[in-house]
């Protein structure tokens, strides 16, 4: 399969996510069910988010190294997706519960950051 439809795919995904979070916030009440509402909005955002981060950040990166493979920019751009968007998930739990401060949400940064560091550390070992 070729990238762009591997791109297309995460961009069809991200769309119906987006469009399955926009039903639990206009649909669901928190009110009469609180677990499943929640639980639905944070998957929906998640998924939304990750796949909305990853095609951005593969066109970033097409854009910035312009003689690359492209594979590989799909497999980092999915990775930095999901580390973003559990970052985001994370701080608005936190922000529920009232817990966020400053420094929680940089702990958040910084542990995602480690995590790149190790797989790009591991992805460029083996290639």
């Amino acid at each position: 399969m070729s990238h762009s439809k591997y791109i297309a795919i995460i961009a069809v995904s991200g769309l119906l996510s987006w469009i399955g979070w926009l039903l639990v916030v206009f649909k669901l009440s928190p009110y009469e069910t609180l677990g499943l509402s929640l639980t639905f909005f944070y998957v929906a955002l998640f998924i939304a988010l990750s796949s909305t981060f990853a095609v951005l950040g593969f066109y970033f990166r097409v854009w910035l190294f312009k003689n690359e493979i492209f594979y590989r920019h799909i497999n980092v751009a999915l990775r930095q997706g999901i580390f973003l968007s559990l970052i985001a998930v994370f701080c608005l739990i936190f922000q529920m519960m009232k817990v966020l401060t400053w420094w929680s949400g940089l702990l958040l940064i910084v542990v995602a950051v480690l995590l790149e560091f190790y797989f790009s550390a591991r992805d460029s070992e083996l290639a």
